[in-house]
């Protein structure tokens, strides 16, 4: 992983000239193999599903013979279950307040809780169909103005033939850059030139506890977090998919425990799983240039990379602890183990933040396309909320499972 990200890979050598946005959709998801849920899946199960096969959402849909898909099931979902199960997650219209009351009593006491009652809990953009013969530049406009993922559909018909995401088609544009002379020419750029990305970046305090991190992120329509010290010092990353630590009865302490000490339960639980120590690299700087930054977001399969800076010097405010490269760090089994003392080397100041939509919504300008702006389709995403989030309560003796113990069938 070091090398690849030192020396991003260039892409490879294809038939020049190729007009990619007459590519059909249906190319790219030629031969996927589909995994779907059903309404009346429990949310357990489908839970399961995401971290089974490493999954960032699964469509869908009626039954099982139903070919067409009526929404996704995403860890934004599991997220702001979470918090209704925790008691900080209550719908703006009063009416609805008795049901989400029965939705939390039933998964806290160990009910059965379909994903129909649950699907659309998460702040996400409606699934968007496209036919497999529609050409790129289509979804490209699509993504470019703030989608995550569209379903595609076999010709005249709702029959989903695949998904794709903003990561696979970042992923396809990589591998056969050199095929498209627009896109091509923008790869030596650095994102300073390009002047792309947002200097409107949400983060949060290492030292802030992990449930408010899930909160931040729910209110916020958003699927990540830059963890930071009190000048601003990138420490790290929280994403919506890391809610998967969290998902049985015995992560409540973790819950309450304190951002920082989350990211070195994460890195615990990489290492274990690669065998080796597994520092997140989601940064990059106003000088990196856009192939350098798509490597980085090919190789983690992040959605966004922070915009750093050179580190502001300590100040008289206690410094939040950093992570080093290499650490001991406390078991999965013990949460709330002390985090030993960790070194000091920063990654850089947070100024900003680059996701896959900016760049995607690049591609589309640089190709005469038209993408919505997407800061507009954000902001959308927050003022459409369904629901607030006021810590009302804790709840010391929930009691809630998502995932199935370990050897369970």
């Amino acid at each position: 992983m070091a090398d690849l990200l030192a020396h991003p890979p260039a892409p490879k050598q294809d038939v020049p000239g190729r007009d990619w946005r007459l590519v059909p959709v249906g190319e790219l998801v030629k031969g996927q193999q589909l995994m779907f849920v059903e309404m009346e899946t429990t949310v357990e199960d489908a839970c399961q599903l995401l971290i089974d096969h490493n999954l960032s959402s699964v469509p869908i849909r009626k039954s099982l013979t139903d070919k067409s898909v009526c929404g996704s099931f995403d860890y934004s979902d599991v997220s702001a279950y979470l918090l209704l199960i925790m008691g900080v997650y209550t719908p703006e219209d009063e009416e609805d307040i008795p049901s989400f009351r029965d939705l939390a009593r039933k998964a806290r006491t160990g009910s059965s809780v379909p994903v129909k009652l649950v699907k659309d809990l998460g702040k996400k953009t409606p699934l968007v169909t496209v036919a497999e013969s529609e050409g790129l530049a289509r979804v490209v406009e699509i993504f470019g103005s703030g989608v995550h993922r569209v379903a595609v559909v076999k010709g005249g018909t709702d029959q989903v033939v695949g998904i794709l995401s903003q990561l696979q088609l970042i992923g396809f544009f990589w591998e056969h850059g050199r095929s498209f002379p627009s896109i091509d020419q923008l790869y030596p750029c650095s994102l300073r030139d390009l002047n792309i990305g947002s200097a409107r970046v949400i983060s949060i305090n290492g030292d802030k506890k992990v449930i408010e991190a899930i909160e931040l992120m729910n209110t916020e329509g958003i699927s990540s977090l830059a963890v930071v010290d009190n000048q601003y010092n990138v420490l790290g990353n929280i994403s919506t998919a890391d809610v998967k630590y969290l998902t049985r009865t015995s992560s409540i302490p973790l819950l309450h425990s304190t951002c920082l000490h989350f990211i070195s339960v994460i890195l615990t639980d990489r290492g274990t799983a690669n065998g080796q120590d597994s520092y997140p690299v989601f940064h990059v700087h106003p000088q990196s240039t856009l192939a350098h930054t798509i490597a980085k977001l090919v190789a983690t399969k992040a959605h966004r990379m922070w915009l750093v800076e050179s580190p502001s010097p300590a100040s008289s405010a206690p410094p939040t602890p950093t992570i080093a490269h290499t650490m001991a760090m406390p078991p999965l089994a013990s949460p709330l183990t002390p985090v030993p003392t960790l070194g000091s080397k920063f990654i850089g100041r947070l100024i900003g933040v680059i996701s896959l939509t900016d760049i995607l919504n690049l591609f589309a300008r640089s190709s005469g396309l038209s993408p919505v702006d997407p800061n507009e389709a954000r902001k959308q995403r927050r003022r459409s909320s369904s629901s607030s989030i006021r810590m009302s309560f804790d709840i010391p003796r929930s009691s809630f499972e998502l995932r199935r113990p370990p050897g369970a069938a």
